[in-house]
């Protein structure tokens, strides 16, 4: 459910978020105001202001670490990003600078650089990797594989390509991984929870004044709704309107040439 919902366009998440909070705000106004419950509730009367601030400050934590969760997730893409086009760039050079014929290796690390480009990036927002990116990889790293290049080409030149294309691999996986992470699921039900808990909090602080109530509600819905909606917006860090687009890795492969 929650993935469902992350995976909305900007409108309709933020129309979900509305949309849930405004009813629990009308079902809690017509309870305590209206309801055939009206006398037991009011009942409940003289409950201090402070009592609100236990829910409230729970929810605030539990907001501002999930938004913590949240940014820390779209640095490390970011950072996997540049360092996966970091070192195509070095294989790259590695292979101009070396006295071998190394066309077949450039040839295969443009084609994986354009899986990624073209394939890949598309099919995170949804399956995770690419079957034709995987095939490309495969592929670069059996070229650089190849026992010939350290006769033709010297040891130490044989071991900078491996290990800049086994950093590729790395930087590849934590994309990937990151792309399709949903350990935040558990965290915004809880967070979500907790925006209705402290809506009763609201109501029953204000039981004897029924429109101040409705204020005190309606503004603490505006202000979870909009924070809870700006987070949400970067949840998924290569989907979305606030995505990471590829432009490190275009860069580097505009950047390769024969």
């Amino acid at each position: 459910m929650i993935s469902a919902w992350l995976d909305l366009p900007t409108v309709a998440l933020f129309a979900v978020l509305i949309l849930f909070y405004g009813s629990i705000t009308a079902l809690i106004v017509w309870l305590t105001a209206v309801s055939p419950l009206r006398a037991w509730i009011q009942s409940l009367s003289g409950v201090v202001a402070p009592f609100f601030a236990a829910s409230s400050v729970l929810f605030a934590l539990l907001t501002g670490f999930l938004a913590s969760d949240v940014g820390d997730r779209n640095r490390q893409a970011w950072q996997s990003v540049n360092r996966e086009s970091t070192a195509a760039l070095t294989a790259y050079t590695l292979s101009i600078a070396s006295t071998s014929d190394m066309t077949a290796i450039r040839t295969a690390l443009r084609d994986y650089l354009q899986s990624v480009v073209k394939d890949e990036w598309r099919s995170m927002a949804d399956n995770g990797a690419s079957s034709k990116t995987d095939v490309a990889f495969a592929a670069l790293l059996r070229q650089v594989s190849d026992p010939a290049i350290a006769t033709s080409a010297g040891q130490s030149v044989h071991n900078a390509l491996l290990g800049a294309v086994v950093r590729i691999g790395e930087a590849r996986s934590v994309r990937l991984s990151l792309s399709s992470d949903r350990t935040n699921d558990v965290k915004w039900m809880l967070v979500l929870i907790l925006g209705v808990i402290t809506q009763v909090s609201l109501a029953v602080v204000h039981l004897e004044r029924t429109r101040a109530q409705l204020t005190a509600i309606v503004l603490f819905s505006i202000a979870a709704t909009v924070a809870l909606g700006l987070i949400a917006l970067q949840e998924q860090p290569f989907d979305g309107p606030l995505r990471i687009y590829p432009e490190p890795i275009e860069t580097a492969l505009k950047s390769m040439t024969n």
